[in-house]
C-alpha cells in the first residue's frame, strides 16, 4: 500500500506541464488582479440581502447551487469564496488547454490569463456571494466537452457534466456549446484531404462524422437530464418556475414564442452589437488595437492552415467548417432563444472571452512554417496586451464598487439620523420608501462610466434599489433594525399628491407620519 507521500507524487508526476502552467498562472494572476474584492466586503445590491443565503434557487432552474454554494458556507466570505472561485478557475484554464490542445508555454500562459483578467468574471466578483458556484459550474460545462471529446462514451459522463453545471446556473450552457463546435472544426480541420485511397477519405468523413455525432448526444441527453432533475426537485420542494428572466417559458414552451427566425435574426443582431459596441472586448486604442491584431492573424492563420493542408480537395469537410463557424454566434447566445426576453448582462457574457483563446489556441497549436514566428509574437503580445488591459479594467470597476460602497454607508448614516430625529419616531414604526435615490439631489459623481457602463454591479454611484436595500444596509453596516414595509405598502400612498409635494431627501420636508406610517421620500421630486 502506498504512503500519501508516494501517492501524491505519482499523482504530481502523472500531471503535465501545461496542466501545471495553466493552473500556477490563473491562479496567481486571480489572486493579483482580483485582490481589491478577495479583501474587501464591497457587496453589491444584490448582495446586501446575501449576507447569508442557503443559495436555494430551484425556482430559477438552478437546483445544483445551494450544493455548489455549500462548500464555502452560506455566508459571505470573499476571501474565502474568492479563492475558492479561482481554483475551480484555474483547473478550467488547464482543462481548456487540454481540449483545445495547447502546448506552447506562451499560449498556455495567455489562455490563463484571458481566461482569469476577462472583464466578466469581475462583474461575477460583484456577486461573490454565488462566484465559487459559478466557477464551479463553468469547470463542469467545460469537462462535460473534454470526456467528449477523449473517451468513445465520453458523451455520457459529459451530460452528466453539463446536466449539473446548468443546475448550477445556465448562462454556462455557452461555453460547452461553443467548444463543442470548436471540437467539430478540429475534427474536420484534422481530417485527411488527401487519403491514400478513397477507403481511407471515406473512413476518415465517417470517423468525424461520429464523433461531430457524439457531441450533439451530450448536449441533448445533458439538457434533458437537466430538465428531468428540475421537474423532480420542483415537486418534491412543491414549487414552481419563477417568471425571473423568463424561466418559467423553458418548461411551458412559451420561451420561442415570438419565432425560430425573429430569435435567431435577433441573437445574430447581439452577437454583433456587443462584440463591436458591447465597450468590453476594447475600450481604448490599445486594446482596440490588440482585438485587431489577434483578428487579422487569426485569418492570416487561417488561410495558411487551407493552403497547406489543400481544404479545398475536402469539400465536405469544409463547407462542415463554415457551417461551423456560421452556428457560432448562434451558440454563444443560446441563452436568447431559451428566453428572448432575458435581461442579458455581463455575468452571462463570459462565453466571448473563448474567441480570444481561440486565437491564442489556432497559433499556438499548429505549425505555419517561416512565417510561424511572426504570427506567435503577434498573437503573444495582442493576448498579453488584452491581458494587461482587462486586468486594468477589473481594477477601475473594483474601486468604484468601494466608492459606491462609501457613498451608500455616507448616505444611510445620514437617513438614518434623520429617521430617527423625526418627531414621532419610535422603534419598530412601519416605513415606506421607494429604493432608487434622487440624482437631482445627488449628481452623478461616477467617473468609471466609460469604462464600467456594461459592467452590471459595478458602475453607478450608491447601491440601493428597493427599500429592502436600506433594511439590510443599515441592518448590516449601521446595526439599526427598520421596520421597512413591502413595496406594495406604498401603492395607496405613491400616487397622491400629498407624497407628490413632499420634499426628496435630504429636503425638510422629504419624512412625514402619516396615519402611523412613516413615508420617506428620496426619489426625484419629479421623477414621475
Amino acid at each position: 500500500m502506498l504512503t500519501p507521500e508516494n501517492a501524491f507524487r505519482i499523482i504530481y508526476g502523472k500531471i503535465k506541464h501545461e496542466w501545471k502552467a495553466a493552473f500556477l498562472t490563473c491562479f496567481l494572476l486571480g489572486v493579483v488582479i482580483h485582490m481589491p474584492v478577495l479583501l474587501s466586503d464591497i457587496p453589491n445590491h444584490d448582495g446586501l440581502d446575501s449576507m447569508y443565503f442557503d443559495q436555494n434557487m430551484v425556482t430559477s432552474g438552478r437546483w445544483f447551487l445551494m450544493v455548489a454554494c455549500g462548500f464555502s458556507s452560506f455566508y459571505t466570505l470573499p476571501w474565502v469564496i474568492g479563492l475558492l472561485g479561482i481554483l475551480f478557475l484555474s483547473i478550467t484554464a488547464a482543462v481548456l488547454c487540454e481540449l483545445l490542445e495547447i502546448r506552447r508555454n506562451w499560449a498556455v500562459v495567455l489562455t490563463s490569463g484571458l481566461l482569469v483578467s476577462f472583464p466578466a468574471l469581475a462583474s461575477t466578483f460583484a456577486y461573490v456571494f454565488t462566484l465559487d458556484g459559478y466557477m464551479l459550474a463553468m469547470l463542469l460545462a467545460v469537462s462535460a466537452v473534454l470526456f467528449t471529446k477523449k473517451y468513445a462514451r465520453g458523451y455520457l459522463p459529459g451530460a452528466v457534466c453539463l446536466a449539473f453545471s446548468m443546475g448550477i446556473y445556465q448562462a454556462y450552457l455557452s461555453f460547452a456549446m461553443i467548444l463543442s463546435v470548436f471540437a467539430v472544426m478540429m475534427l474536420f480541420a484534422g481530417e485527411k484531404a488527401e487519403g491514400t485511397s478513397a477507403a481511407d477519405k471515406a473512413g476518415s468523413k465517417l470517423s468525424a462524422f461520429s464523433g461531430a455525432l457524439h457531441y450533439l448526444y451530450m448536449g441533448v441527453l445533458g439538457a434533458g437530464l437537466y430538465l428531468v432533475l428540475l421537474q423532480v426537485l420542483l415537486k418534491v420542494q412543491g414549487k414552481v418556475l419563477a417568471d425571473y428572466q423568463g424561466i418559467d417559458g423553458m418548461m411551458s414552451g412559451t420561451a420561442g414564442k415570438s419565432g425560430i427566425l425573429d430569435s435567431v435574426i435577433n441573437m445574430y443582431r447581439d452577437f454583433f452589437a456587443f462584440t463591436f459596441k458591447g465597450n468590453v472586448l476594447f475600450q481604448n486604442v490599445i486594446s482596440l488595437t490588440a482585438c485587431i491584431v489577434l483578428g487579422t492573424v487569426t485569418a492570416i492563420a487561417v488561410v495558411l492552415l487551407m493552403r497547406n493542408r489543400k481544404y479545398w480537395k475536402n469539400p465536405v469537410g469544409l463547407v462542415i467548417i463554415v457551417l461551423a463557424l456560421l452556428a457560432l454566434p448562434l451558440a454563444t447566445n443560446v441563452i436568447l432563444l431559451i428566453s428572448p426576453s432575458v435581461t442579458y448582462h455581463l455575468l452571462m457574457r463570459y462565453q466571448w472571452v473563448l474567441y480570444l483563446i481561440g486565437a491564442v489556441a489556432l497559433i499556438g497549436g499548429n505549425e505555419y512554417g517561416r512565417a510561424g514566428i511572426w504570427l506567435e509574437w503577434a498573437v503573444c503580445l495582442g493576448a498579453f496586451v488584452l491581458v494587461f488591459c482587462y486586468g486594468i479594467t477589473d481594477n477601475i470597476a473594483y474601486s468604484n464598487l468601494q466608492k459606491r460602497y462609501e457613498k451608500t454607508y455616507s448616505y444611510c448614516v445620514r437617513l438614518l439620523d434623520r429617521i430617527e430625529q423625526t418627531e414621532g419616531y419610535y422603534p419598530g414604526i412601519p416605513i415606506a420608501m421607494v429604493g432608487v435615490v434622487g440624482d437631482e439631489q445627488y449628481p452623478v459623481t461616477d467617473l468609471t462610466l466609460p469604462v464600467t457602463s456594461n459592467m452590471i454591479g459595478m458602475n453607478g454611484d450608491i447601491l440601493l434599489y428597493r427599500g429592502d436595500n436600506y433594511r439590510s444596509f443599515i441592518r448590516n453596516y449601521l446595526g439599526a433594525t427598520l421596520n421597512i414595509l413591502p413595496a406594495e405598502a406604498m401603492e395607496e400612498m405613491y400616487y397622491s399628491q400629498e407624497y407628490i409635494d413632499m420634499d426628496s431627501f435630504p429636503g425638510a420636508d422629504s419624512i412625514r407620519i402619516i396615519d402611523g406610517v412613516m413615508y420617506v421620500k428620496t426619489e426625484n421630486a419629479m421623477s414621475r
